[in-house]
């Protein structure tokens, strides 16, 4: 007989239950809940205002514009931003209804039903119902059921490819023989915010919203906007576009789940590519020079040595890690090209103290990835614990294996932007940028790794993270960012003192590294006692509870 399913309601009264299960007898996860609740609805009223603003002036020529292009916005933020930013939450882990008898199809509608419990979608109906309002006001109660139809639609297409994407990079990301497709579809995700920084600035700069009526149009023929703008053509008169629309979302929505189907067997058995076969290791190899990678011969044969080479071997294979780095590469060149550019980096008029400024937030985002450390080993880190290994010593050997994939990419991401924007002698200013910021944040990254750490899901998806975890990290980033770029500002004010001096942009490259090196071993000192002294309290902060 085939066993009962269990249904959909089960999914999400499972979901609230783990939920608060695991705020339980812990005020730090109800401050960092009520405080993403707090964000959640600045932003999610902000977006209603927006949204609702052409209702409530009566311009029915900029309702299709609002709707389509906010559309849009929601469905690809959702897209990106657990990627990049956030993370995905996965209080539910598929991994743990892998010995269930429950059907994938079964398993797929209770995940997405769970997934609409949670900040991210609440904050997204409340400002998605500016459009309800908008309809309402200019077409009556009829365009405002329409659209509000057309809402539900949308936070259940936003779900359903937030889930599939993070979903098939998650896979993608464990298996080493496609991390490099991986990396380009990342590349390619990442790369739209580029596109879209310069719409936003080229429409607050001519503000001539008649020439992207047209582009408005198509987009609500996509998946992108469909359901956001059915209300606007209720309103406009065109009743007999909202079945084709609602049948577009549908097929969206089902091309999604299908295709998160297929990824979430592999996240529910932790499957992973097998990699290339075992190199054969020469005769009368030890098995203590086998630890060290070849690329590193210069480590040397002790403890502090052998912490280099693991840790170097986690950044790689581990996948989230390794979600970490591939997210760095992409956003380090992107970002800085285009916020040079928008400051008329092609045509000169970019300085060294904006090309300063901008390697220095270049430079304390690549250490923003050790804000949560240790919390990547989670319950491993025991091991450490009995063997005693000194904090200092640890923390050198972790700064100095992140440094061996993150240095060499600081200089490429310097002479990118250098060969972009035309400007080769002020390499110099660069790399001394993202030396003294990059050092800077190692620092203060260091010390909220030890005080601010925080227990990751133990589930084969790296962009997964607990409820409540998504607050802790965003708070930590930009705790980060903001301690990392005070440390490191001496460097940008003498960039702004000595401008363009041909003295200092030799001088620059040399003072900078020497800058950030200095404030990364003062911060390994430091930290390195409060770790000797902490080294319990922190093993229970990244042991995952079950």
């Amino acid at each position: 007989m085939t066993p009962r399913q269990p249904s959909v309601a089960l999914f999400m009264r499972l979901k609230l239950r783990v939920m608060a299960n695991n705020m339980r007898g812990k005020a730090w996860r109800i401050v960092l809940f009520l405080l993403g609740v707090v964000f959640g609805l600045w932003w999610s009223v902000t977006g209603l205002l927006l949204l609702a603003g052409p209702g409530f002036t009566g311009s029915l020529e900029a309702a299709p514009l609002a709707a389509a292009l906010g559309g849009s916005v929601f469905v690809v933020g959702w897209v990106l931003l657990p990627l990049v930013l956030f993370g995905v939450d996965e209080t539910l882990d598929p991994a743990r209804f892998a010995l269930l008898p429950v059907r994938r199809r079964t398993l797929v509608t209770g995940l997405l039903a769970a997934a609409m419990i949670g900040i991210p979608a609440f904050a997204t109906v409340v400002a998605t119902s500016g459009l309800v309002i908008t309809a309402g006001m200019l077409g009556g109660w009829g365009a405002a059921a329409t659209q509000l139809v057309g809402t539900v639609a949308g936070l259940v297409l936003c779900v359903a490819a937030s889930r599939a994407v993070t979903s098939a990079f998650a896979t993608m990301l464990r298996s080493r023989r496609v991390r490099d497709l991986a990396a380009i579809l990342l590349a390619c995700l990442a790369a739209l915010i580029g596109p879209v920084q310069i719409g936003v600035m080229a429409l607050a700069e001519n503000a001539d919203w008649e020439r992207l009526v047209g582009p408005a149009r198509v987009l609500g023929w996509t998946p992108l906007a469909a359901p956001y703008t059915m209300g606007i053509d209720v309103v406009e008169g065109r009743a007999w576009a909202v079945p084709l629309k609602l049948l577009i979302t549908a097929a969206a929505v089902a091309l999604l789940l299908r295709w998160w189907s297929r990824t979430l067997e592999s996240a529910m058995l932790g499957a992973e590519s097998a990699g290339p076969a075992k190199v054969a290791v020469p005769a009368g190899t030890s098995a203590v020079a086998q630890l060290f990678p070849r690329s590193m011969p210069w480590l040397p044969r002790n403890r502090y040595g052998a912490l280099v080479a693991r840790e170097a071997r986690y950044w790689w294979r581990d996948a989230r890690r390794r979600a970490g780095l591939i997210t760095f590469a992409v956003i380090g060149v992107v970002m800085p090209v285009m916020i040079n550019v928008g400051s008329g980096g092609l045509s000169g008029a970019a300085s060294p103290v904006v090309i300063s400024l901008t390697m220095l937030f270049v430079g304390v985002l690549a250490a923003a990835t050790l804000a949560n450390q240790f919390g990547y080993d989670g319950s491993a880190y025991a091991a450490n614990v009995v063997a005693g290994v000194p904090g200092a010593v640890e923390l050198r050997a972790r700064l100095m294996a992140f440094s061996t994939y993150i240095g060499p990419l600081l200089i490429v991401i310097a002479a990118v932007v250098a060969a972009f924007l035309r400007e080769p002698s002020w390499i110099g200013v660069m790399i001394g940028s993202l030396g003294a910021a990059y050092g800077s944040g190692l620092a203060v990254n260091l010390l909220l790794s030890l005080h601010g750490a925080y227990a990751l899901p133990e589930t084969s998806n790296p962009f997964a993270i607990n409820t409540g975890s998504g607050v802790a990290k965003s708070l930590l980033g930009i705790v980060g960012l903001i301690g990392a770029s005070a440390v490191a500002i001496p460097v940008v004010v003498a960039t702004a003192l000595a401008g363009d001096a041909p003295v200092w942009l030799w001088l620059a490259a040399p003072a900078g590294v020497a800058y950030g090196a200095g404030a990364a071993w003062l911060g390994t000192y430091m930290v390195g006692d409060m770790l000797d002294r902490q080294m319990p309290e922190l093993l229970q902060a990244v042991t995952p509870e079950r």
